[in-house]
């Protein structure tokens, strides 16, 4: 990834353990909170059983900054509740919970990789090269992806590129790197030394999945086929897809700018007519954004002062950005998808 790679890197930032996001954030005005009067109970155990909450990274400053922490889903505005781990990247479906965490102090950076159960315990742990970037979890519950930033690919002019991999979670079969991947464009196989791939996302069935090919500059959405691994190219400049709990369309951020500070803009694709519409969210979002349901898309930005918001916004186009949750990251919902 070329062009793409150069705005990442410039924005990719280590700060002991934790991993930040830094651009050039316009305010929204009134509305901020403060994050020394940001409210958090800590130390308390969460289970990804009973009603649903809201789970996110914690970005107020204190001694709970990184960690795991959570709201009721119906009660977003309400006094959240820290655990003990901390994390870069969460995700979580169907009882699974995926924690990517950068080692601090360690070069070249290296990645803890934890798969959780139910009760938040560690059912397998990976140590995996590179940088937290995105993490997903199929919504049956059964596959775990993570992309990490990785250095000293000969092709990557940045010095930085990606390296995705998925782990079947039951059996423990692990695939390193997806960029092996058989991908068809336009009928025909496509061959390149510096295809990178991020941004996976998985279908109910946990077999249909999406993710961005970045190659020669350009960025692709690409749909795989896990059982018969192979995926076929559709449609140019699409980065970081989710796809929707009915599996009918993508949350994406487009390229709409060479401007390094603002270079993105959350559409939705329809795929079966592969008609985009942008949402009314027109802040440049650096984030693989999450449905919340089927016409709710949550996501994360960064604050004018530090840290991070997570937003919500319609997934129709229409409507206006609301502000979520304060000093918030990755956000992720704890009861999705069907039981194990």
């Amino acid at each position: 990834m070329k062009r793409a790679m150069l705005v990442l890197a410039a924005v990719v930032v280590l700060a002991g353990a934790s991993v930040a996001y830094v651009v050039h954030a316009r305010d929204r005005g009134p509305g901020g909170v403060e994050a020394n009067t940001v409210p958090v109970v800590s130390g308390r155990q969460l289970s990804l059983r009973g009603p649903e909450r809201l789970l996110f990274r914690n970005t107020a400053a204190g001694p709970d900054f990184g960690r795991l922490s959570s709201v009721p889903s119906a009660r977003p505005d309400a006094i959240r509740e820290a655990t003990g781990l901390t994390c870069d990247r969460f995700a979580v479906s169907a009882g699974t919970g995926l924690c990517l965490t950068a080692r601090p102090d360690v070069l070249p950076p290296v990645t803890d990789v934890l798969v959780l159960g139910r009760d938040l315990t560690v059912r397998r742990r990976l140590e995996i090269p590179g940088t937290p970037s995105r993490a997903r979890v199929s919504p049956d519950g059964k596959l775990a992806y993570w992309s990490l930033f990785v250095t000293g690919d000969s092709y990557a002019e940045t010095g930085f590129s990606t390296r995705a991999g998925i782990l079947e979670v039951e059996t423990g079969k692990l695939v390193k790197t997806i960029e092996e991947l058989p991908v068809f464009r336009d009928g025909q196989r496509y061959f390149a030394s510096d295809v990178n791939y991020w941004g996976v996302t998985f279908a109910p069935d946990g077999n249909r999945f999406y993710a961005t090919l970045g190659s020669k500059g350009k960025t692709f959405l690409v749909e795989g086929d896990y059982a018969n691994y192979r995926g076929r190219v559709l449609r140019e400049n699409v980065e970081c897809p989710s796809l929707s709990p009915d599996g009918k369309r993508v949350a994406f951020k487009k390229r709409v700018s060479d401007d390094p500070a603002a270079p993105w803009r959350l559409f939705v694709l329809e795929l079966a007519s592969l008609k985009e519409t942008p949402l009314a969210e027109t802040h440049s979002v650096d984030d693989q954004a999450l449905w919340r349901d089927d016409s709710t898309i949550l996501y994360s930005l960064p604050r004018a002062d530090s840290g991070s918001d997570v937003w919500s916004v319609p997934a129709d186009g229409a409507g206006t950005p609301a502000l979520l949750i304060p000093h918030a990251a990755s956000p992720a919902l704890s009861n999705s998808g069907p039981p194990m």
